[in-house]
C-alpha cells in the first residue's frame, strides 16, 4: 500500500497535466497540433477494466469491509461510427457494482466510453448512467453477440476519469472541481485510480455542499483485484 502511495504522489504532476485536457490553454494548444491519437493505450485501458474484480482479499483481512464485486465486459453501440475515425476510435465497456452476496441487484451501473483525448497523452472514460439501468443488470452475462446497445441507451454522461500511463500502470483522477451527483448527500464526487494489470485501487469519495466528506475512501483505497472463474 505505502509502494502505490508513493507512486501516487511521485505521479500526481503527471495526473494534473492529464486532467488539465479541461484548461482552456490546453485546449489551444491542442487545437494547434495536429491531432495524435494513442489507440493502443485506449486498447490497453479497456483490456484493464474488463473483466471481474472483487475486493474480498481485504474483506478477508477486515470484517467491517464490503466484498463487492465489479465486472465489466464491451459492448457494441449503434452509430457509435458517427462518434470516431479511423485513428481514434472510443471502446465502450458495460460496468458493475454489486456486493458479492447479492450479484442480481447491482447498486451501480454505468456505461463507460473509452478514447484518447490531450493529443494522444491522455485517456479518458467518460461515464455514463443508463436510462434504464434495471434492464441491463447482470448485462455481462449475456453472450457476446447479444450485448449490442443504441447510442440512446447508454444514457447521460455524469463523471469523467482522466488516465495517464506511469511505468507499467496508469493513473487516474477525476476533474479537480469533482463531478456532481447527487448520492447519499454527496453534491460532487471526486476519484483517483491506480489500475495495473492486476486490478485497481479506487479512492472514490463524495463531498456535501459545505465540501465536507460524507463518505468514501479516507486513508486507505478500495482495493479491487482481478478474478477467474
Amino acid at each position: 500500500m505505502k509502494g502505490i502511495t508513493k507512486i501516487l504522489q511521485n505521479c500526481m504532476g503527471i495526473v494534473l497535466l492529464g486532467a488539465s485536457v479541461l484548461s482552456h490553454h490546453t485546449l489551444v494548444a491542442v487545437a494547434q497540433d495536429k491531432p495524435v491519437y494513442n489507440q493502443q493505450q485506449v486498447e490497453d485501458v479497456a483490456q484493464r477494466l474488463e473483466g471481474i474484480m472483487d475486493t474480498s482479499a481485504r474483506a478477508r483481512v477486515n470484517p467491517n469491509a464490503a466484498n463487492v464485486r465489479m465486472t465489466a465486459c464491451r459492448v457494441s453501440v449503434d452509430n457509435n461510427s458517427q462518434r470516431a475515425n479511423k485513428s481514434n476510435k472510443p471502446i465502450f465497456l458495460y460496468q458493475e457494482q454489486a456486493l458479492s452476496s447479492e450479484l442480481n441487484k447491482p447498486y451501480r451501473q454505468r456505461f463507460l466510453e473509452i478514447s484518447s483525448v490531450n493529443n494522444g497523452r491522455t485517456v479518458r472514460s467518460l461515464s455514463y448512467k443508463p436510462a434504464d439501468p434495471a434492464s441491463f443488470a447482470n448485462f455481462c452475462n449475456r453472450p457476446v453477440t447479444e450485448r449490442s446497445v443504441r447510442l440512446t441507451d447508454i444514457g447521460k454522461p455524469v463523471c469523467t476519469v482522466y488516465l495517464t500511463r506511469s511505468g507499467e500502470n496508469y493513473i487516474g483522477v477525476t476533474p479537480t472541481q469533482g463531478c456532481p451527483a447527487n448520492v447519499r448527500g454527496a453534491v460532487r464526487i471526486t476519484n483517483t485510480i491506480f489500475l495495473s494489470e492486476t486490478g485497481m485501487n479506487t479512492w472514490d469519495r463524495g463531498f456535501d455542499a459545505n465540501g465536507k466528506q460524507v463518505w468514501g475512501a479516507k486513508a486507505e483505497s478500495y482495493e479491487f483485484r482481478k478474478i477467474t472463474q
